[in-house]
């Protein structure tokens, strides 16, 4: 039997829809300030931390309440799951359609509950390089960014699940708990190519 202690320290649904109005123009903030909100990019998804399997788990039961898993895949050795929403979530002028749920690997998280969104920018790039490169055509005032002379972290890679066929390079913008990855292609055409 839980404590109550237990009970409160879980990541739950409701804390979760308590936490998207500060979380949401946070992140809104941080776009409009890297210059990736004049983009009008894709807002594909929208991702979870969670600590323990006890807490992905209620949340998987939560989210299913709310749609449905489209994709249930081992990624760096632990599942993550990716739920379509019957009913978008709202980010500014942005719906965001799918919600990722990792359930949790060796690291442990300051603070659970919403850690990124993707945004999706279209051409193609299957490689970091390009990507950075088709990204400063289009925000040039990111040059100092990408070079990483300014207080925000930028992480380049290319994560691939066990079955994915579609390249899918990301560039993820990083400051305190806040998070904002840019890649070219959504998450239902990564599921997608799964399938082929």
């Amino acid at each position: 039997m839980m404590t109550e202690s237990q009970v409160s320290d879980e990541l739950t649904f409701d804390a979760l829809k308590l936490q998207w109005p500060t979380f949401s123009q946070a992140i809104l903030d941080f776009m409009k300030e890297l210059g990736l909100d004049a983009l009008d990019l894709e807002c594909d998804h929208a991702a979870l931390r969670v600590n323990t399997s006890q807490g992905a788990d209620s949340l998987r039961e939560a989210f299913c309440r709310q749609g449905e898993i489209i994709s249930d895949n081992m990624i760096n050795g632990r599942p993550i799951l990716i739920i379509a929403l019957d009913a978008p979530m709202v980010l500014g002028e942005l719906t965001i359609e799918c919600i990722e749920l990792p359930y949790p690997g060796d690291k442990r998280y300051p603070v659970e509950g919403w850690e990124h969104i993707e945004l999706v920018l279209p051409g193609g790039a299957t490689a970091t390089e390009t990507l950075s490169e088709q990204l400063l055509e289009r925000v040039p005032t990111l040059t100092r960014v990408l070079a990483q002379e300014t207080d925000v972290k930028v992480k380049m890679s290319s994560p691939q699940g066990e079955h994915e066929r579609l390249a899918n390079p990301t560039i993820a913008f990083k400051r305190g708990n806040l998070c904002i990855k840019v890649h070219p292609h959504g998450i239902k055409a990564v599921i997608a190519s799964e399938a082929k």
